[in-house]
């Protein structure tokens, strides 16, 4: 634990320090967000913050992982080798989200809306699957599950493929709809890492302990800058990412079934934004005219319509993540 917590300080320290340059650098070559004029319109005044700011998180995690492996060829032991699956992980959605940023910020569809929904699925699943062969026909097989109460890992066999398919897609995803407020998607990250470290720490995989604090501390460099009023967003460079990344790990623990505990917040905001949709498409075809379940989805604008701060929805939701990622440590020792 105390080389984990290490390379996550070592990680917010090389996070931070490029921090400024970088959103300098952002301004310089306007790659601002453009707000969404279906949002709240206290968002507008956001128009223009430079976004892609994921960049930030990845380069630290990669360095530092990559590093690390390559001194196991030099003979040392460092790290394991599954943390490259998880850098790949990272490095993928990344670069997806990177290319979704810049479509929104410079592309044909430059209005904030990025690339076309069913494109950026696509290749979600191209990559998750991959990963998920990865883990499935590579050593160790990953095809076990933790149930609480239950001691010994069952193991499900091929049925993981699709389930590691659908939690690295859907957790990507989450995390994605969760980055609406300033420093919300980059805490409610965090925090789920800190408890996958520790429940990995807790079966002894050290090296997955590391990982997960080194996305920690370059997370909380991010939320030097992302705090409010944000200087930088993570942009789907860094949500899709760390959303990915996360459901790997959750999948490298055995603990996935946990994911929807630790991950409570996201899970609520997908599932808002799914039942407002669905909704409305069913009063729509029922009465002749679409009806909402929430002033707006994701939840968070919900709350933010109902007359909470942008603060107050972010400290509220971070406190109640934190719980429930007390209650998932608890269920994983159970």
């Amino acid at each position: 634990m105390a080389y984990s917590l290490t390379l996550g300080t070592i990680s917010f320290f090389l996070a931070v320090i490029w921090g400024r340059p970088l959103i300098n650098l952002l301004r310089r070559y306007r790659i601002g967000k453009q707000i969404r004029i279906e949002g709240p319109s206290s968002h507008q005044t956001k128009t223009g913050t430079p976004t892609t700011g994921g960049v930030m998180i990845i380069f630290p995690v990669v360095f530092i992982t990559g590093a690390l492996n390559i001194a196991n060829l030099l003979g040392f032991n460092y790290i394991g080798q599954s943390t490259l699956l998880l850098m790949g992980c990272m490095l993928m959605f990344g670069l997806l989200g990177f290319i979704d940023d810049l479509e929104g910020v410079r592309g044909r569809r430059a209005r904030g809306e990025g690339l076309m929904a069913r494109y950026k699925a696509w290749w979600q699943v191209v990559f998750a699957t991959i990963i998920a062969l990865v883990l499935y026909f590579g050593p160790p097989n990953l095809d076990y599950v933790g149930i609480p109460t239950v001691r010994e890992f069952i193991h499900i066999g091929p049925l993981i493929l699709p389930i590691a398919v659908f939690i690295i897609v859907g957790s990507s995803n989450a995390i994605n709809l969760s980055d609406g407020l300033d420093a919300l998607a980059g805490s409610l990250s965090a925090i789920a890492f800190v408890a996958y470290g520790v429940i990995a720490h807790l079966q002894g995989q050290a090296w997955l302990v590391a990982f997960s604090f080194t996305v920690v501390g370059a997370l909380l460099a991010f939320l030097w800058y992302n705090a409010y009023p944000a200087e930088l967003f993570m942009g789907d460079t860094g949500s899709l990412a760390l959303g990915a990344t996360l459901g790997v790990v959750a999948l490298m623990t055995g603990q996935w079934l946990l994911l929807p505990v630790i991950a409570f917040i996201p899970v609520v905001e997908s599932l808002s934004v799914i039942l407002q949709v669905a909704y409305f498409k069913y009063t729509k075809h029922r009465y002749g005219e679409g009806r909402r379940l929430f002033k707006m989805a994701p939840l968070h604008h919900h709350f933010e319509l109902m007359g909470w701060s942008e603060t107050q929805v972010v400290q509220r939701f971070w406190l109640v993540s934190i719980l429930c990622a007390m209650l998932g440590i608890a269920l994983a020792l159970l």
